[in-house]
Formats: structure tokens, C-alpha cells, sequence
């Protein structure tokens, strides 16, 4: 039984990449393909790894399968905010068909690099 659930968690986690790569080809600027990237390939990622803990168990390998997901847990989010803010830091324009960009209306309309935010004191 395990080893089928196992299984479903590692096509569910196969799909979730597919889908991910998806957006990659499909989605208009960075920030959107980063934002697909980033959630398809964490749940894809985990998803693929806790199958792969179901059917092994607490073995070696299981084990050491969790210790990955806590790492793409804990690491790919934070990659991919430093990564959108360093874009946006470089002046990544938005697409055009953007309706609203709250991070610049936040800051009275003007850029990161306008008001210093990014720079070093």
C-alpha cells in the first residue's frame, strides 16, 4: 500500500514540474516564470522525494530524502525573493500588460535604486 501512495506522490510530483516548466516557455516576464518556477518545482521536488521516502522508509536513502525536502523547503523560497529582489534592484522591467505594481506604488512610485534602498550604509 505505501508503495502505491509512493508512487502517487512521485507522478503528482512529476506533473508539478512538467507544469513548471510550462510556465517557464509560456509566462511573459521574469517575475511570472520565477513565480511558476518557484512553486511548481517546490511541490514538484518535495512531492518526488516523499515518494521516494514512502517507498524506502526510514532507510538511508528515506532519511536522507527528508533531509532534501527541509532544504528545498527552507532555501527555494528564499532564493527566489533574493533573486526577484536583485532583478528589480537591476531595473528587470515588468511586462508590459502589468496592471498594477504595488512594490513601486509602495515606494511613492519610484525604484529601488531611485530612493537607495538597495545600496549599502
Amino acid at each position: 500500500m505505501t508503495e502505491t501512495i509512493g508512487w502517487v506522490f512521485i507522478i503528482g510530483g512529476v506533473a508539478f514540474n512538467l507544469l513548471g516548466c510550462l510556465g517557464l516557455v509560456r509566462f511573459p516576464d521574469l517575475y511570472n516564470r520565477m513565480q511558476a518556477a518557484t512553486k511548481s518545482v517546490t511541490l514538484g521536488t518535495c512531492g518526488i522525494l516523499f515518494g521516494i521516502f514512502l517507498m524506502t522508509g526510514f532507510s538511508a536513502i528515506g532519511i536522507k530524502a527528508l533531509v532534501v525536502i527541509l532544504f528545498v523547503l527552507i532555501n527555494l523560497p528564499v532564493a527566489s525573493h533574493a533573486l526577484s529582489r536583485g532583478s528589480l534592484q537591476f531595473g528587470v522591467k515588468l511586462w508590459r500588460g502589468t496592471i498594477r505594481d504595488m512594490f513601486t506604488e509602495d515606494r511613492g512610485g519610484r525604484s529601488i535604486i531611485e530612493t537607495g534602498e538597495g545600496e549599502e550604509k
